[in-house]
Order: structure tokens, then C-alpha cells, then sequence
């Protein structure tokens, strides 16, 4: 069974997140070993400079890297990433037996993002639109289209 981490910059503390990821992770336990991590959004001030922000992305950076397991194909999720279909994310998952990784890793950062050297080191950088969302919704909207993924490569109707 593949191991799907989704690796998160900030605590969802809204119920209506909770539930719905939670629903998702209940979903996706049939078909993988679905590890969330939550990782401490860096503090800043009021009205930070670009220097404090880029410090408290270094900061989330370094947190995010160690937890990545050895092994992984990585996607982090950006602006300035490439947009795909429903379609398209199955293929982005390794086969087990036949690709050289044993996990895959999706990465959402926090309000401002992630660092650049994250982005860098991703083996994709996976947009979800060019509308902004909030990052606790793209969590929601990430694990769906994980749990789609699935359903999709099975040939479910979930997918229409």
C-alpha cells in the first residue's frame, strides 16, 4: 500500500476543516497509509518586513524538510506551479514495485507560502488554480482530489 504524506504549514482549528479532512482521511485509509503533518506556522508581527518573512519561510522550510521521508516523490504545492486535470494527479503518484520512490509527499505551506529552496527540491511544483484560497481550504481540496485520484485508477463512477 502506497504511503501518501501531506505535510501542512499551520494547525486547521476551524471545525467545518477538521471535518471535512477528517472525512477524507477516513476515505483514503482503504486505498493508503495517509500521514498528516502539521507543522508550527512561524510567528511574525503585525505587519512583518520581507526579511522576517523570509526568515520565518527558512524556519518552515528546514521544519518541512525533516520531515520528508527518504524515498519520496514530492509535489509542493504553489502559485506558481503547474495547473492539472483530476486526470493527471494519478500520474503523479509512484507505482509501488515499479518507480524508484516508495512515497508521495504533497506539501502546503502557510499564509505566505513556501520557501523557494522547498519549491526547488519538489520533484513538482503543482498549482490548484490561479485563484487564491486559503490554505486551510486547499487542504480540504487537496485531500479530495487524492481520495479522487484513487477512485479515478480504479475505474470508480466517483469521478464523472
Amino acid at each position: 500500500m502506497l504511503s501518501v504524506y501531506l505535510i501542512c504549514v499551520g494547525k486547521l482549528k476551524e471545525k467545518f476543516y477538521k471535518d471535512a479532512c477528517a472525512e477524507y482521511v477516513k476515505r483514503l485509509s482503504a486505498y493508503c497509509k495517509l500521514t498528516v503533518i502539521e507543522i508550527p506556522e512561524a510567528k511574525l508581527s503585525k505587519d512583518p518586513t520581507l526579511g522576517e518573512i523570509a526568515g520565518a519561510l527558512a524556519k518552515e522550510g528546514e521544519a518541512i524538510r525533516t520531515r520528508i521521508p527518504p524515498g519520496s516523490r514530492v509535489a509542493a504545492l504553489c502559485v506558481e506551479g503547474r495547473m492539472r486535470s483530476s486526470e493527471e494527479i494519478p500520474q503523479m503518484f509512484p507505482v509501488p514495485g515499479r518507480s524508484p520512490e516508495k512515497h508521495m509527499v504533497f506539501i502546503i505551506g502557510g499564509s505566505y507560502g513556501l520557501h523557494p529552496s522547498i519549491k526547488a527540491e519538489a520533484n513538482t511544483q503543482l498549482s490548484m488554480s490561479p485563484m487564491t484560497f486559503p490554505h486551510h481550504l486547499a487542504r480540504v481540496m487537496l485531500l479530495e482530489q487524492i481520495y479522487r485520484a484513487f477512485k479515478i485508477s480504479e475505474g470508480s463512477s466517483y469521478h464523472k
